[in-house]
């Protein structure tokens, strides 16, 4: 029995954090305290694997910064964490100091030097998703003549019209599936202790019936085991995994990918926003404590890309001359310079564009009389050029002169 004023060792103070704290005063879910034991156990298994500790002696100063932060690199070399589970594993450990803080205040250094380990910071990829083709090629290899097979039908199914996550998933009983008012619908109780209701086609719902009344009388959970127990998330995850490893023969893109259960949420997501649905409606469907969770679809959805592109206003081509028709342009102007009966060469495509391009950039506007209104070419260009254009707006001005003088 604890004496008053003695400080608590460490496995008295992860016991006290996850039978008291976490469920009762902190009123966190099951799947919670789960995850945090689960970190735990892999902080211990550190300890007395990669430093050698005594696992009957470890103490509260055996988990120093300097200890979490081999832990924490343990996690990525040895264990191949990506960096979100890493910080996630971290989350946990830092909660468990902050009630270590307030329940023995002689250890604050330790705590705050724990505590002040960053996040780390990782690249946002795009979501993952599979193909409408993809998703039945799964669908199909999943459903087999055996009663596994008959139940990973119903369960993919399942996860592909609900979009649940694999926790909430196997967390589906019996009794959750309903049917009210014509409609069938299964209830599903989400992360952050939130509750949502998800309807069900017709055909699926018939299915679900179907699987749900050859179940034994006192199994609870509408997938479970063979022993008649709740699936595990890692057992759903292999189940799919073995259905994608066989729908690869018949759907070649399947090869080489790797199809959790949360890909399958988000196949879900991206099939119903390409097929116009808002994000506030996807965003109530998926459970998402917020839109800003749900824009990480628009980014991923290739059809809405195009749409954008598609919506923009076509360009008109550029009438920026090339070489090639500055050269042949000019030499028609210079031969109109130089006299007015020379024979003039015959204009080429590229002239004739060219001159076409000078008339809409104002060339009408030198038969003025008006000498301040004279065109002359935009950017300035050449001695060569002004005098070329020059030479050309004289001749015009001089020819109109001679047409309009009366006959001698």
């Amino acid at each position: 029995m604890k004496r008053p004023g003695q400080v608590p060792s460490l496995p008295q103070l992860l016991e006290e954090f996850l039978t008291e704290h976490l469920p009762h005063e902190r009123g966190a879910s099951r799947s919670t305290v789960q995850s945090y034991s689960t970190t735990f156990q892999l902080v211990v298994a550190y300890c007395c694997d990669e430093l050698n500790l005594d696992l009957a002696a470890l103490e509260l100063a055996d988990w120093s910064s300097s200890t979490v932060l081999g832990f924490l690199l343990h996690l990525e070399k040895n264990r191949g964490n990506a960096p979100r589970t890493r910080n996630q594993r971290l989350a946990a450990i830092k909660s468990f100091f902050t009630y270590v803080g307030v329940r023995v205040p002689s250890a604050l250094v330790q705590v705050q030097q724990v505590l002040a380990i960053p996040q780390k910071r990782f690249d946002e990829r795009l979501v993952g998703y599979l193909s409408r083709e993809e998703m039945d090629a799964v669908l199909r290899a999943a459903d087999r003549p055996t009663w596994s097979g008959r139940r990973d039908r119903a369960l993919l199914t399942t996860a592909y019209y609900t979009a649940c996550r694999v926790t909430e998933l196997v967390n589906i009983d019996r009794r959750d599936f309903l049917l009210r008012d014509g409609l069938a619908h299964v209830r599903v109780h989400g992360k952050g202790r939130k509750e949502r209701v998800l309807v069900l086609p017709t055909k699926v719902a018939a299915m679900l019936r179907a699987w749900e009344e050859s179940l034994a009388s006192g199994v609870a959970p509408l997938f479970p085991n063979r022993t008649g127990n709740r699936m595990t998330r890692s057992g759903v995850s292999l189940r799919l995994s073995a259905a994608a490893e066989f729908a690869a023969k018949e759907c070649p893109s399947l090869q080489g990918r790797r199809v959790s259960p949360h890909v399958i949420r988000h196949t879900t997501a991206m099939h119903i926003l390409n097929e116009g649905m808002s994000l506030a409606a996807i965003s109530l469907f998926m459970g998402h404590e917020s839109l800003e969770t749900t824009h990480k679809y628009l980014e991923a959805s290739l059809r809405l890309k195009r749409k954008t592109l598609e919506a923009l206003p076509t360009l008109s081509p550029s009438r920026r001359w090339s070489k090639a028709q500055r050269e042949e342009a000019f030499g028609f102007l210079d031969a109109l310079k130089r006299s007015g009966r020379a024979a003039v060469p015959d204009l080429g495509a590229a002239s004739r564009e060219a001159l076409r391009a000078l008339a809409g950039n104002g060339l009408g506007a030198a038969t003025s009389t008006d000498a301040r209104r004279t065109p002359r070419p935009r950017g300035g260009g050449s001695l060569a050029a002004r005098s070329n254009w020059a030479g050309l707006t004289l001749r015009i001005r001089d020819r109109r002169t001679n047409r309009s003088s009366p006959s001698q």
